[in-house]
């Protein structure tokens, strides 16, 4: 019996000190959906704000070409090494050119018939179906020695500086891939103007135009700037980033720029009527980059998931997500759920 009691005693005990402590929480713990949280709003307005917006890339040439011959050869000589500046139409690769010599001879030799034939067939000596058929095989070897002569005297397509060279002097091409991934001799870049390869927000897709001037910074020059234009803009939109690319030539007459370096590209679009929120009431999803604010409609508070651009003193740009003339919450957020009813200060 006197265990009984015992147990009894305890059992109302830890009763009374569970209710106890119940009772001594404090209030603002308590809130819930459906309680009535007091908060100060602000109402959004719209504003015409210069739209001047960063994009980032890295350097490219403006043309790179992989030089090779059409068919696998030796290797008679490479003009050229490893950053040499090269012209258009300069010679870069001999290759072995026994076949093309032999080819020199036999074109050389029909040419002297064809012109001895044409002589005979306007005196009338000899028909002109004679004439006709040495004049088509002259044709077809004029374009094997034309074809051959591009495959053993290996010439740079363009202005450039060499890049890369994967063979020496005497090797067998192969025509086997490079570490370009192409087959080639050697490599050749353009690098005077080079451009910047950048990925614009579709928003933007109706302001952007050819011949656009930008501005470019480069973290290698911290106390320059050199300009740009748009020269190529691509004409679809990435469906998962919802971006089109655009292509930025920039002159590059000290050749202070060169490909692989990492760029910021600022394009001006003219001002744009955007919707201001004050920086009191955007919040960051814990552990992510997501930006929400709550939103009074009907004195009910609405999350609302937003996207801000730049800081503009005390406000941010709004991308998407918000209206003009919204109530936004400014104080008391913290105490909210998205469906939590509101009251709001005077």
């Amino acid at each position: 019996m006197k265990t009984l009691n015992m147990s009894k005693f305890l059992f109302i005990s830890i009763a009374i000190f569970m209710a106890s402590c119940s009772a001594n929480v404090p209030a603002e713990q308590e809130v819930t959906k459906d309680s009535k949280v007091l908060v100060r709003t602000a109402k959004l307005e719209s504003r015409a704000i210069e739209q001047e917006v960063d994009f980032t890339g890295s350097i490219e040439p403006f043309r790179q070409n992989h030089i090779s011959s059409n068919s696998p050869s030796r290797i008679r000589k490479i003009f050229v090494e490893v950053g040499d500046l090269v012209k258009e139409g300069q010679l870069l690769v001999q290759m072995d050119n026994t076949n093309f010599d032999q080819i020199k001879t036999q074109l050389e030799n029909l040419e002297k018939d064809y012109a001895r034939l044409d002589t005979l067939n306007r005196v009338g000596s000899i028909p002109q179906q004679q004439v006709d058929q040495v004049k088509t095989q002259l044709d077809v070897l004029r374009t094997t020695f034309s074809n051959m002569s591009e495959n053993t005297q290996l010439r740079s397509p363009i202005n450039g500086i060499i890049t890369s060279r994967y063979y020496n002097d005497g090797e067998m091409y192969s025509m086997s891939p490079s570490l370009t991934g192409k087959p080639a001799i050697v490599s050749v870049m353009q690098i005077q103007p080079v451009k910047v390869l950048v990925n614009v927000p579709e928003i933007y897709f109706p302001r952007v135009k050819q011949g656009m001037e930008t501005t470019i910074t480069l973290d290698i020059y911290p106390d320059k700037e050199f300009k740009g234009k748009v020269y190529l803009i691509h004409p679809t939109v990435e469906p998962f980033t919802r971006t089109f690319t655009v292509e930025v030539e920039i002159p590059n007459q000290q050749m202070l720029i060169r490909p692989g370096m990492f760029a910021r590209v600022k394009f001006g679009f003219g001002e744009m009527e955007r919707v201001v929120v004050p920086d009191l009431a955007v919040q960051r999803q814990t552990g992510t980059n997501e930006r929400f604010v709550f939103v009074v409609e009907d004195n009910v508070a609405v999350r609302k998931t937003i996207r801000i651009g730049r800081r503009i003193n005390d406000s941010f740009e709004v991308l998407s997500g918000l209206n003009a003339n919204e109530l936004v919450v400014v104080a008391g957020q913290n105490r909210l759920l998205d469906g939590t009813t509101v009251e709001i200060e005077n």
